[in-house]
């Protein structure tokens, strides 16, 4: 069965004949997965997201879209409202003087009816959690808040995948926190997410994991398979999550905890189970 994205022996280089950023990557992404991207700064990730949506064009290889080749330009827009993007500062995505007319840019610029408009901005917000500051002006919201609205305005054009370019990259753990949790609750609604990040515990929460290093997807695999191996990892100059490190500990001092512990609520569960036990 094909992808809703798929991805064929892609390059790219930023120069003709330079390094390249992206070097013979293949992969596809099912309709509805929620698929990280991860690796070090450098590794090719967010180039890579870039060639997703049509903003660059591989050298070589084919990127397709629900079918529409990211090199035609006759599909290009069509591509770009099917497959919308959130990059990392959320400050360089707000462009309006209040959040409302921020969620309508998107959808004023590709021609969507007047009066279809307020409905969509609505939902879009309220989607995000957001609806309660439709008339402030974005400069007063948090770091993930702004984050939200630029989530909305993607969300307005009704896409069926948004690929997020280390959106939480600049935020704090809270903000982090409330942006992942958002689209986690998106997906689960029906959205396939791609999510790009250097952050070991974000990728831990999602359904697959591509590591990139050098320009290539060096492993795939489910969480629990690519963070089984902290050595591999540890050579590709990343780390695994923080529950993962301690339940590696734990084991080491003779205290049965399960090798698939990733998260808090994992561990909070094998807490449990041992306490049960004794």
């Amino acid at each position: 069965m094909s992808g809703i994205i798929e991805v064929q022996n892609v390059r790219y280089a930023y120069e003709e004949g330079g390094a390249l950023a992206v070097n013979d990557v293949s992969f596809t992404v099912e309709e509805g997965e929620f698929t990280a991207i991860l690796g070090r700064n450098g590794s090719g990730k967010s180039t890579l997201a870039k060639l997703l949506n049509g903003l660059y064009q591989p050298d070589s290889g084919t990127v397709l879209v629900r079918g529409m080749s990211t090199a035609d330009e006759t599909h290009i827009w069509d591509i770009r409202q099917t497959a919308g993007m959130v990059f990392q500062n959320p400050d360089n995505q707000l462009v309006a003087t209040m959040v409302r007319e921020d969620v309508a840019f998107g959808l004023e610029n590709t021609g969507v009816a007047t009066e279809e408009m307020p409905g969509r901005i609505e939902s879009a917000l309220r989607a995000v959690g957001m609806e309660a500051f439709m008339d402030r002006a974005p400069h007063l919201l948090s770091g993930g808040q702004k984050q939200r609205v630029a989530i909305a305005g993607i969300l307005a054009m009704r896409p069926r995948i948004i690929i997020f370019d280390e959106a939480t990259a600049m935020l704090d753990p809270a903000g982090r926190r409330e942006v992942f949790d958002t689209v986690e609750r998106l997906n689960r609604e029906g959205i396939t997410i791609l999510w790009i990040t250097h952050f070991m515990e974000e990728a831990a929460r999602c359904r697959r994991i591509h590591v990139m290093d050098g320009g290539r997807i060096v492993l795939s695999g489910t969480p629990s398979e690519i963070f089984a191996d902290a050595e591999a990892l540890r050579d590709l100059r990343l780390d695994v999550p923080a529950m993962k490190q301690l339940a590696d500990r734990l084991q080491a001092q003779g205290i049965p905890v399960s090798g698939d512990v990733l998260q808090v609520e994992d561990m909070v569960r094998e807490v449990k189970r041992l306490a049960a036990a004794i």
